[in-house]
């Protein structure tokens, strides 16, 4: 099966903060096999190439965007590839959504992905940016990842031979390998009680609907963490909950998380980030940074 290309795709349709004017075109691969064939297929597109996975993390400019969206590959479904004693090692091809891996590992009783539940993204997604919350990153457990790159082609990678911080992944640490992409993951995850794993799922998620507004069209958080402090906290001092410029606004639930009320656009989500980024430097003496992906 050859690459799907779809023409003039829509960020506003692939994006869960629901901004952004359409792209060159959408390069879809259906199998991680297709991967060597994306510099061809790229190169005969023009633009510049992103990887977009479930568009959770995403804030896409309005109008034309002179952007080439690389969709991996979703399918087939997660699946236990090693037992051992007391673990599983469990694999999910990149353009899986992450919910789907944590019901897998909830029926399964496999534990190690319980922070994640309330996080709506791909697993690639997940893996490119180390998404974590509770005390959970996803590195922590990540036993091997599937890359492919302009540079270095298909690789497995193990653990020991990326690097994973806060909201950080490099595939190659010390190296430029050009366009990357996940295709794939491996986690090693603990063996526990179906029962067990569910209920740590679905205490996490109650404490997150608690206090951030799951339901609402939003990118997650938008700044990141200075060390020792909270964002949110940082924002809400500055007066920045429930603040809004037209359709967008942060969060009354918490003021790290900005939402599209409906009819918003991406040049007000900007002036909601530069006037929360001055409050926070003139009040704090602080750079807030964003977690947030701008395109382009």
């Amino acid at each position: 099966m050859a690459v799907a290309v779809h023409p003039g795709p829509a960020l506003a349709e692939r994006t869960t903060l629901r901004l952004g004017g359409p792209a060159l075109a959408e390069v879809a691969l259906s199998r991680v096999d297709e991967a060597p064939d994306l510099a061809g297929v790229l190169a005969g597109l023009g633009g510049a190439p992103v990887v977009l996975g479930r568009g959770s993390n995403v804030l896409a400019a309005d109008g034309p965007l002179p952007l080439v969206l690389v969709r991996p590959a979703a399918e087939p479904a997660p699946r236990v590839v090693r037992w051992l004693p007391a673990e599983v090692v469990v694999r999910a091809e990149a353009g899986a959504g992450l919910p789907r891996l944590l019901g897998f590992a909830r029926a399964g009783g496999f534990s190690g992905l319980e922070g994640l539940a309330g996080i709506p993204g791909s697993v690639g997604g997940a893996v490119a940016m180390n998404a974590g919350s509770y005390g959970c990153e996803t590195g922590s457990v990540l036993s091997r990842v599937l890359v492919h790159s302009e540079r270095f082609g298909m690789d497995w990678r193990t653990r020991d031979q990326v690097e994973a911080g806060y909201r950080h992944f490099a595939p190659y640490p010390g190296h430029d390998p050009g366009l990357w992409l996940v295709l794939a993951a491996e986690f090693l995850l603990r063996r526990d009680e179906p029962r067990a794993v569910g209920r740590r799922m679905r205490e996490t998620f109650a404490k997150k609907a608690a206090t951030q507004p799951l339901t609402a069209h939003t990118a997650g958080c938008v700044f990141k963490n200075p060390a020792g402090q909270s964002a949110g906290r940082l924002l809400d001092g500055c007066g920045f909950k429930g603040k809004r410029v037209g359709g967008m606004g942060f969060s009354p639930l918490h003021a790290n998380f900005m939402e599209n009320l409906g009819d918003g656009t991406a040049a007000q989500a900007l002036e909601l980030i530069a006037q929360a980024t001055a409050a926070v430097r003139e009040r704090h003496g602080l750079d807030l940074e964003l977690e947030v992906k701008l395109w382009p």
